[in-house]
């Protein structure tokens, strides 16, 4: 009896130590420091993430947490904010990019930097790439902070300047001032968590990403007058060569990630579902699947291959007027295990045409890194919270078809995860990420604050 008494205090005590938070009354805050953030202009370029960095700055000091700067230009800030653990653990970082893509101001039906609230949902560039995580992680440190959680970790935030052009804010401070935010595990964007008829049925967490290698083609010609046809015309050259990518299917390939994320989604998926991801690796269906998934799921195409997506086309100024150069920009995503050289020849071979010049399009220091692990505590705590908060819920470890900074960070032996509030399939498709008008339900805002409080304790709260 005395030995299972002990066994009961041994487990009591192997709990992390962190108080109960009543969520309902963080709303208003939470919602208050969001619409605050999406309502500061930060598109990038020009980016003036400094501006987001002030805000985050004073909320930050108001509460006695320490924050520090670092710009390699005054107007692109990145900030960094630590709560100090007893240091028996790494650190745990969370990341966020304060700057936002453009937009078409002409397409949406609200100001899109007024954060307007409607119909439930949050309005604005940026409510779901990427301040909804900016919100979620100061929310995080604020509560921390406030409750007086005992920590076996430090506990880093990063806001960071420039992931959506060329990464200016995680190099620099990956390459300048690293041991700032070098960290065991890191929290950054990336994941979905799947919302239908208003149940969260699975959390993808992003353990891996495509890397993006763009190039551009270029071609030239003689120039003259439209009505004088020309063998040389740069317009007609690049039109086919565009053609050729645009209808290349690359090879399928799967990696660990992918593999156990399609075993896993049949698992949850009805039964004419579960038999294609199944009988994707079966020589005889794999085709026909993929022509499938290419025409209803482009998402779980692109998860399967090298992409190369034609994007920009630019050549000639008025009708009557061959033009002497036209050039076109594609967008490649390269699986994690590319042979780059192998996949430029083939790419050149495909367009075959060698008037056609293939330049590269910088995209950073994002390089090809091997996944995060998902058989350690950090992932372990992710799958936990999903089922203490989302019940009946799978978690799926994803191949990102995107990228983000966390490939700076993976690079430098950090355990990155990608994780996003629930969504539904409508607002996936027409009000995500890039999306010509953006938005996010206002109660998957709140629930992702308390999924992501729950991720950082269960791995940094003292036991």
């Amino acid at each position: 009896m005395m030995n299972k008494i002990i066994l009961i205090l041994w487990a009591s005590a192997a709990v992390a130590q962190t108080p109960a938070i009543q969520w309902g009354q963080q709303h208003a805050e939470t919602l208050r420091h969001y619409r605050a953030l999406v309502q500061i202009d930060t598109t990038d370029p020009p980016g003036n993430e400094t501006k987001a960095v002030d805000y985050l700055k004073k909320v930050l000091e108001a509460e006695g947490i320490p924050t520090k700067t670092f710009a390699s230009e005054p107007s692109r800030a990145n900030l960094v904010a630590r709560l100090k653990g007893n240091g028996s653990k790494r650190p745990i970082l969370l990341m966020a990019h304060t700057d936002v893509v453009g937009v078409q101001r002409a397409k949406w039906p609200v100001d899109p930097f007024a954060a307007v609230l409607k119909d439930g949902y949050v309005w604005g560039r940026g409510t779901s790439d990427d301040k909804d995580k900016l919100a979620a992680d100061l929310m995080v440190m604020l509560l921390l902070k406030r409750s007086g959680v005992a920590l076996d970790r430090d506990v880093i935030f990063l806001a960071e300047a420039g992931e959506e052009t060329n990464s200016l804010g995680i190099d620099f401070m990956v390459n300048q001032h690293f041991s700032e935010i070098d960290a065991e595990f890191a929290l950054n964007e990336g994941g979905r968590t799947r919302l239908e008829n208003g149940h969260v049925t699975a959390v993808q967490v992003a353990t891996a990403e495509k890397v993006p290698r763009w190039v551009r083609l270029v071609v030239g010609g003689t120039s003259g007058h439209g009505s004088i046809p020309r063998v040389d015309n740069p317009v007609v050259h690049l039109a086919a060569a565009v053609g050729k990518l645009g209808a290349w299917e690359t090879p399928m390939r799967l990696n660990d990630t992918t593999r156990t994320y399609f075993e896993r989604l049949a698992t949850i998926s009805p039964p004419e579902k579960a038999a294609r991801y199944n009988g994707l690796t079966d020589p005889r269906k794999s085709a026909a699947i993929q022509r499938y998934l290419a025409e209803n799921e482009p998402e779980h195409y692109s998860m399967l291959r090298t992409s190369v997506v034609p994007t920009v086309i630019k050549g000639g100024f008025q009708t009557n007027v061959i033009p002497s150069e036209a050039e076109a920009n594609i967008d490649v995503r390269v699986l994690p295990d590319e042979d780059l050289a192998r996949f430029s020849e083939e790419m050149r071979r495909v367009i075959g045409d060698p008037s056609i010049r293939i330049e590269p399009i910088s995209t950073g220091a994002r390089v090809p890194t091997p996944p995060s692990r998902i058989d350690n505590e950090m992932f372990r705590a992710l799958e936990t919270v999903s089922k203490r908060l989302y019940p009946g819920s799978t978690t799926l470890p994803v191949m990102l078809t995107a990228a983000t900074d966390c490939a700076q960070l993976r690079a430098k032996g950090l355990q990155c995860y990608g994780i996003d509030p629930p969504v539904s399939d409508e607002d996936r498709t027409h009000y995500s990420w890039h999306s010509d008008v953006e938005r996010l339900e206002e109660s998957s805002l709140y629930k992702f604050v308390e999924f992501t409080w729950g991720a950082v304790t269960e791995v940094a709260a003292k036991k």
